[in-house]
């Protein structure tokens, strides 16, 4: 993993010192309250930070010892200023909730924006699928990244082992999904959200509660992203619909996402940890966290608040980060959407995306600002491709931060040929009933409405089980295919786990090394400058290529290759 370690300076924590001194007080009467992460300082006693708390008006109500973290409700107005004043708190961060219906918060919108680009698009019919060669299920001939990181031949060595636990760390996972059910660990899931049925303005944010006490079951998913995750990662290979990458492994969902798309801090360090201690050989991670784009130690453009709750999640994430791969975690996460090189950042303009419009332009130093977690230290980031291995016109690249690519989908890939704007163009995976309904693109009786039809979703059924399948795109598809074959490679090469008995673990490290080594080289384009506007793109997308065959900002190390992973791996361990 390429990434930066970015440690406060002197300047930094007088500038915080200077800061802090301009806090609110505490409003007289105040009412109401909200949800707080506070970070302890290193090497201070999580007594001291509680005492902190308290004198700061807030009650703790968790905590998450492996990370340093207590979560608190306390009034709102200067609790963050308050409380990071004592030198037993490095800093505190707001669990916000999101003032939006589930299919029409911003995250989404910025989601279905890349990822579901095709909806709506007109997209072209061909006469055939890119790869018309007949897959290991009965719908993998439309699953051209499934051949592209030679999955299908890896499986013929190593499919994938039950004792190799995959987290998908996303807005769920559907366990009753026939494709992801064989390969479902229900007892190890589970659920780091509480649904929010509306924030204090009593706007909606994950709409009406479904279960009681608003916390959704361990196998159930209301947003689609996780378990399109998931199933590239590992849908069962069992003559039904789909495959994945690992067909045979164990997954479980660590979900850390609300109903409506958004990542806040605490879920998913908890997450994070909870993986950790309770063995998880690989988490995936296709997300960043929320609300803040860019997570920065001192921009002049924030405020006060607004820069100790970035330094606090810099700290939190980075620790959560830490203790998993001591833990033994391989982390994947995707390296973004925005389409820019990480390296050399633009102006983040779409933070903070909560309280919706309050988002500004901050012009972002690449050397105080991050990008989470897939600029954190021990996580391997992963850039995405089109069908033709060209750059997808939306990923993020750059030398420092990519690691390797993989299979994302890239709607306006082959222009000029019939495949232009397909939805084959795309990543096909599984897809929970409730929310193809809720989307409308099936009906009451499960049939797909013309909806569904234009947007590529597939049904297949077997007597009366039926599954369903939808098209996306984005470095959210790559990445499970990385971490896809990191888990083959755990299952190839991994020992018996001593803490963990009945499973399998590898060093992280490496994992990555045989991932690195056998990944297929691309060098850059030539030229190295690639316009996008052919395609229908603003220069905005121009993207410069830096580095060789061996290593550059497109393709990182190389496309991450499962058959040779599972083939040569072993002479790199």
């Amino acid at each position: 993993m390429r990434t930066r370690r970015i440690v406060p300076s002197a300047l930094v924590v007088a500038t915080t010192a200077a800061l802090l001194a301009t806090g609110t007080q505490p409003a007289t009467g105040q009412q109401g309250t909200a949800d707080f992460t506070v970070v302890v300082e290193e090497g201070a006693s999580t007594d001291a930070a509680k005492a902190a708390v308290a004198a700061a008006g807030g009650e703790v109500v968790g905590e998450n010892a492996a990370v340093g973290t207590l979560t608190v409700k306390a009034p709102p107005a200067g609790f963050v200023q308050r409380v990071s004043a004592s030198d037993a708190v490095l800093g505190a961060t707001g669990l916000k909730p999101l003032g939006a219906a589930p299919t029409e918060t911003p995250r989404n919108r910025e989601w279905k924006v890349v990822e579901r680009e095709h909806l709506g698009a007109s997209a072209q019919s061909p006469a055939q699928s890119p790869d018309a060669t007949a897959g290991m299920d009965p719908l993998d001939d439309k699953l051209w990244g499934l051949k592209l990181v030679r999955s299908d031949l890896a499986r013929t060595r190593q499919a994938g082992d039950k004792r190799v636990y995959v987290g998908i760390l996303d807005t769920g996972v559907d366990g009753n999904h026939p494709d992801i059910a064989p390969n479902f660990n229900r007892e190890l899931s589970r659920n780091f959200t509480i649904d929010i049925p509306s924030d204090p303005n009593g706007e909606e944010v994950d709409g009406p509660c479904e279960f009681r006490g608003c916390v959704d079951p361990n196998d159930h998913d209301d947003n689609g992203h996780g378990t399109h995750v998931a199933g590239t990662i590992g849908a069962a290979a069992n003559g039904f619909g789909v495959s994945g990458v690992a067909p045979n492994v164990s997954l479980v969902n660590i979900r850390g996402a609300q109903d409506s798309g958004y990542f806040f801090l605490q879920p998913v360090v908890d997450a994070i940890t909870y993986g950790a201690d309770v063995g998880l050989d690989v988490i995936n991670m296709s997300f960043f966290i929320d609300p803040w784009y860019m997570n920065c130690l001192d921009n002049p453009a924030d405020s006060p608040e607004a820069r100790i709750e970035q330094r606090a999640t810099i700290t939190a994430v980075q620790r959560a980060l830490n203790y998993a791969h001591r833990k033994g975690v391989t982390l994947i996460a995707a390296g973004g959407n925005n389409h820019e090189d990480l390296g050399h950042p633009r102006t983040d303009a779409q933070s903070p995306n909560y309280p919706v419009g309050t988002n500004y332009p901050r012009a972002i130093d690449n050397n105080t600002c991050l990008h989470l977690p897939t600029e954190g230290e021990h996580v391997i980031s992963i850039s995405s491709l089109g069908p033709s291995t060209k750059k997808a016109d939306y990923s993020n690249w750059g030398t420092e931060q990519t690691d390797l690519s993989a299979p994302g989908g890239w709607f306006r890939d082959g222009f000029g040929t019939p495949w232009y704007r397909t939805n084959e163009n795309l990543i096909r995976s599984t897809y929970p009933r409730n929310v193809a309904l809720t989307e409308g693109n099936i009906d009451e009786a499960g049939n797909i409405t013309p909806k569904g039809e234009a947007a590529g979703v597939a049904k297949y059924c077997s007597g009366t089980t039926c599954g369903y399948y939808q098209y996306l795109q984005g470095t959210s598809m790559a990445a499970p295919h990385a971490a896809g074959v990191a888990a083959l490679v755990v299952s190839e090469y991994g020992k018996k786990d001593k803490a963990h008995p009945g499973t399998l673990t590898l060093s992280p490290d490496k994992v990555e090394k045989v991932l690195i080594k056998t990944a297929t080289q691309r060098a850059c384009p030539v030229p190295r400058t690639v316009s996008y506007e052919r395609e229908g793109r603003s220069p905005e997308f121009t993207a410069t290529c830096e580095g060789d065959a061996q290593f550059n900002g497109f393709y990182g190390h190389g496309i991450v290759d499962a058959y040779s992973a599972v083939t040569r791996g072993g002479s790199f361990i």
